[in-house]
């Protein structure tokens, strides 16, 4: 069996190359990400940062605790409280402090996150002068190389001279002013490096609630954010898992087609076995050694490209900055294994089906002539894709009907789209033909015999015209199905955003916000009001062990219902006061009048009442409270309504005037939407191009294997071609014509399963009261399409060419 499988592969080498490189790439990427997903798994631990060389660190406590019955459940306060004057006293008393101030600064023509601090803490980093010296007047400052000394910067916080530089340490873009200076740009004590025993520190601040003592490794959490690595290692983890996963559904898919028609290509050659005496359980043994030796050479084959491929990933990964700057690939052996026994079980499993259909093979057919195929649906192949289309169509109906929500989840958009891929590839023997009928039924009316032989012969080749629109129908619906879907929603949110703002104008500042003067200053504009809001978070306890956090904003009651319409369900937004909040559906507790028990975000609980219920949307209507209850929130945002006849242009001249005072930005109502619509995450596009990338790359090794395969198959058709008449030319653009109709007929029903998926989401947007119309990605449609087309081309005219150079009458002659 061994022999004839090697037989086999040696002599008919071109039916298999396809699935060879499909095998092996499908190797190779499992292999890459597997590599790079076991990186983020034994990654360094991170280390302290900002205080490497301090001894002890006390900070306000940034972590909320909430006991339940399975455990604490914690979560990080956006606004943890600063270290009481009492308690800066008594460790004081212990040894020698530094007292540390973070705050944010803005510099026109300086980096947008740039910080400041006191210069006694530079040296716990350490940051040491590499050029200048340190500062000794308020209005000198020293910075992290981005400004050179002798520079005179105008900061919001005064305009300074840089007086030194130091070398920057890459985790933050820094100012460092005196000690002096600095405590009254920002009064509150953030955190105490104390040079004292840990033990001495812990008792002397003993019980004291939101504090925490900071020794060894636990110095990074007193780091500007301390888990950036760990969230930047999950969103490696989310993209890679999601491109393995479709890169494994589409390799199985690839692999499978182009078994099942390589078999299809053979059927007089097992019908001749069948002949001579082979049983069918010897047919399909030959197939399954076929596979076995190819899947375990193109495996291995796998694994060597992917020992080159991972480290290139990890590189182009941190260089991007979706992976931490030292992400690097380790020595880790498992994703060989996995890649290699995957490839080897995917090429077993693609010709499972191959196999059955090989062993039924007749001993009569040897002797069939006949090219037109009427028997390419199987009782299976029926019922499995029956089945899967109606699942489809149920759990989505079941989603729409129970929690429409989930329905704008990344996870479930990104995976729901492969039940009617597979459903729509099953049955494209039969949803095809039609459709290369619907296509080719204009070039058929034109005059001469070239656009009905185009129709006819595409047609009348079922398995051909099916397998070829196989692999395009995959990477169009998946095209249309993600770009789609992640347009939609963005749109949807742009909606949103639209529809809540009814200002004329907003103020955007930057990190440290808003101070209560700069808000006097815009509400002093005539003929405007002001509503000045804060972004905060409110964290619940649901179902008793979930603990939740929810994005809120806390605004004026008042000035919020004059400047926001929000999407009411319930309640007023006139009834929001200090003792209660407005939330949305999805909370819950979401009826009027009940009662919530809440954190703040500080960490502070609170029991506050229901005054409003907002509709759920797309998932970003938080919640909102009075600024009573968000404190140490700044005010970021400012949204400015016109009264009725104020003059538009002198408004806003008033308003930047204000702005530019505060630091801030003024845009118009257009400009702000534009500005703050959500846009999918970087990870997600990077991911979705990458899992679209690879697509394209299966189909266009499926196309000309699939092409190459069956074209090189039809030379004695293309010779009594040639024999009746048809020019060398007329031959080829026939060849070329059908294989770009049946590209367009596998991209029509790519499209139809786009607009499937599509329709769910848009139906769940309704469903949340989230407006917004559905994006057709029709740019990446039309370039997925032109790329499928241009390879099939390409890959039937050559081999359609090469043949065409051999006598017509010796090809005539030919037997199969």
């Amino acid at each position: 069996m061994l022999t004839a499988a090697l037989h086999t592969a040696r002599t008919r080498w071109a039916a298999f190359v396809g699935s060879f490189v499909a095998l092996a790439l499908g190797a190779g990427l499992i292999a890459t990400m597997g590599l790079a997903l076991a990186a983020t798994l034994d990654a360094p631990e991170r280390g302290p940062e900002r205080f490497a060389l301090a001894s002890v660190v006390v900070k306000g406590d940034d972590i909320l605790r909430v006991p339940t019955p399975i455990g604490d459940r914690t979560r990080t306060l956006s606004h943890p409280g600063p270290l009481t004057p009492e308690l800066v006293d008594r460790l004081a008393a212990l040894g020698p402090t530094a007292q540390d101030r973070s705050f944010p600064v803005r510099v026109p023509g300086g980096p947008e996150q740039l910080v400041g601090h006191p210069w006694s803490v530079a040296a716990f980093a350490p940051y040491a002068l590499d050029a200048g010296r340190a500062p000794n007047a308020d209005d000198e400052v020293v910075t992290t190389g981005w400004a050179r000394p002798g520079s005179r910067l105008a900061t919001d916080r005064g305009p300074v001279t840089v007086v030194g530089t130091v070398t920057g340490r890459g985790f933050e873009d820094a100012v460092f002013w005196t000690d002096t200076r600095a405590a009254r740009l920002s009064p509150a004590v953030d955190q105490l490096v104390v040079a004292a025993d840990p033990a001495a520190v812990r008792a002397a601040v003993g019980r004291e609630a939101g504090v925490r003592v900071l020794t060894g490794r636990d110095r990074r959490y007193a780091d500007p954010d301390p888990e950036r690595d760990t969230e930047a290692l999950l969103a490696v983890n989310a993209l890679l898992g999601t491109a393995g996963g479709i890169t494994g559904f589409v390799s199985v898919f690839v692999v499978a087609s182009a078994f099942a028609f390589a078999v299809a290509q053979r059927r007089k050659e097992f019908a001749l076995l069948r002949t001579v005496g082979a049983t069918p359980g010897q047919v399909r043994r030959t197939v399954y050694t076929e596979a076995l030796v190819l899947g375990a050479v193109a495996s291995a084959a796998g694994c060597l490209l992917g020992a080159y491929g991972a480290p290139l990933l990890a590189r182009r990964l941190a260089e991007d900055g979706t992976a931490p700057h030292w992400f690097a690939v380790g020595d880790a052996v498992w994703p060989y294994h996995l890649a290699f026994w995957t490839g080897l079980l995917v090429a077993l499993a693609g010709a499972v089906a191959a196999s059955w259909r090989a062993g039924r093979v007749r001993p009569g057919e040897a002797l069939r002539e006949a090219a037109a195929e009427t028997n390419a649906m199987t009782p299976a192949r029926w019922i499995l894709g029956a089945g899967l289309l109606l699942a489809g169509l149920g759990t989505l109906a079941y989603a729409l009907f129970t929690d429409p929500s989930d329905l704008l989840h990344r996870k479930t958009y990104t995976s729901r789209p492969m039940l009617f891929i597979v459903a729509f590839a099953l049955l494209a023997p039969v949803l095809v033909p039609p459709l290369v009928r619907l296509v080719a039924g204009l070039p058929a009316r034109l005059p001469g015999a070239g656009g009905m032989l185009v129709r006819e012969n595409a047609a009348a080749g079922v398995r051909r015209t099916a397998a070829v629109a196989a692999p395009v129908l995959v990477t169009v619906a998946l095209a249309g199905s993600l770009l789609g879907t992640t347009a939609t929603l963005e749109e949807a949110r742009a909606a949103e955003i639209r529809q809540r703002t009814t200002a004329d104008f907003v103020i955007t500042g930057g990190p440290g916000g808003f101070g209560p003067a700069a808000v006097e200053r815009v509400r002093a504009v005539p003929g405007t009001e002001a509503s000045a809001t804060a972004e905060t978070e409110l964290h619940v306890l649901e179902d008793g062990v979930a603990l939740i956090r929810s994005e809120a904003r806390a605004a004026d009651p008042r000035a919020l219902a004059r400047t926001a319409d929000l999407p009411l369900v319930a309640g007023r937004v006139a009834d929001l006061d200090d003792g209660s909040v407005i939330v949305n559906e999805e909370w819950e507790r979401h009826t009027v009048g009940s009662s919530v028990d809440v954190r703040l975000g500080d960490g502070t609980p609170r029991t506050l009442r229901i005054a409003a219920v907002m509709s759920i949307g797309t998932g970003n209507n938080g919640a909102y409270v009075t600024p009573a209850n968000a404190p140490g929130a700044p005010v970021d945002r400012i949204d400015v309504r016109l009264a009725p006849g104020t003059d538009t242009a002198t408004a806003a001249t008033g308003l930047a005037d204000a702005a530019r005072q505060a630091g801030g930005r003024l845009l118009t109502k257009e400009q702000w939407v534009a500005d703050s619509s959500p846009r999918t995450k970087r990870t997600t596009r990077t991911g979705f191009l990458l899992v679209l990338g690879i697509a394209l790359l299966y189909t266009g090794i499926a196309l000309a294997s699939t092409l190459v395969t069956a074209t090189s198959g039809r030379a004695r058709e293309l010779a009594l071609l040639r024999l009746a008449g048809a020019t060398r030319g007329q031959v080829l653009r026939l060849v070329a014509g059908e294989s770009l109709t049946v590209v367009l007929a596998g991209a029509a029903t790519g499209t139809l399963v786009a607009a499937l998926n599509l329709a769910g989401v848009q139906g769940a947007l309704r469903l949340l009261d989230a407006g917004g119309a559905v994006v057709v990605p029709w740019d990446a449609l039309g370039a997925t399409t032109a790329a499928c087309a241009a390879v099939a081309v390409v890959s039937s005219v050559i081999p359609a060419a090469l043949c065409l150079r051999r006598r017509a009458v010796g090809l005539a002659g030919l037997r199969d």
